[in-house]
């Protein structure tokens, strides 16, 4: 999918730039699989604020995605790639031959009419999904799942994939696009090849009116403020902060741990991502 710049008529027109949408094959999505999706606001069920710079955007409707890719040994025929603006990936819709329809994460190379399945006895070819442990070695994955059965949690964005890198005994070695080695158990599935749309990254927004159509708020910096409203608000003049980056509620923002040192999956990183 290729980038598409438009003669500078306006400001925002001048920088910014869309996806041509080329891959797509059908406009509007299948109703079986749609669920109304519901907006928060950045507010708790008791309605207190607790994610700033969320509101507005777009009306959106959840696509039900497949990540779980359970129905081992029957044939799907991807019948349509769509757009999904929950994700930056786009979705392939698969037709299984028992007349099922699901959606996936449509990965890189895949079209329309291509055959992919599910289980021990599919070719390892993009689109398909089986047990890291039916996986060669050294080819690259997505859609991966950390506990059996749960579904894939890792590398679901666009143009994002891991790779498998070793298998010893119940645990795979996966290499995770942050440079992090993780020992994953081999009985977690994976779905072969890379992400689709890997000209996402490439998109320039170009005028704010796009973030806000995207339900995101102004960004406004602590040091603007004034000092009623944040820890390094206030002072004459511009100033640095005084003080370590921090939220408006004085909870550090850079260099404190947000993991949990008791976390059961810290066990498994075999090298992490930080050097």
């Amino acid at each position: 999918m290729g980038i598409k710049k438009y003669k500078p008529t306006s400001a925002g027109r001048r920088h910014g730039n869309v996806l041509d949408f080329t891959e797509l094959t059908k406009k509007k999505p299948e109703k079986s699989l749609l669920r109304p999706l519901k907006k928060t606001g950045g507010r708790n069920n008791h309605g207190h604020m607790t994610s700033r710079h969320r509101g507005g955007g777009h009306k959106r409707k959840y696509r039900v995605i497949d990540f779980k890719r359970r129905k081992e040994g029957v044939p799907a025929r991807v019948a349509a790639i769509e757009y999904d603006p929950n994700r930056s990936a786009n979705i392939a819709l698969l037709h299984y031959a028992d007349g099922e329809k699901a959606y996936i994460l449509a990965p890189l190379g895949v079209a329309v009419g291509q055959t992919v399945m599910s289980g021990p006895q599919a070719e390892p070819n993009a689109g398909n999904a089986m047990r890291l442990a039916d996986i060669p070695i050294g080819l690259q994955i997505h859609n991966i799942e950390l506990n059996p059965g749960r579904g894939g949690q890792i590398c679901r964005t666009a143009g994002s994939y891991a790779q498998l890198m070793a298998r010893e005994g119940d645990y795979a070695a996966v290499l995770l696009p942050s440079g992090e080695l993780r020992r994953i158990h081999v009985k977690c599935r994976a779905t072969i090849g890379r992400i689709g749309n890997t000209d996402h990254q490439n998109v320039k927004l170009g005028k704010a009116g796009r973030k806000r159509h995207m339900g995101k708020r102004p960004h406004v910096r602590g040091t603007a403020m004034n000092p009623v409203d944040h820890p390094m608000g206030g002072g004459e003049g511009r100033t640095a902060g005084g003080r370590h980056p921090c939220s408006p509620t004085a909870v550090l923002s850079k260099g404190g741990r947000t993991r949990s040192r008791s976390n059961p999956s810290n066990k498994f990183i075999i090298r992490r991502r930080k050097k």
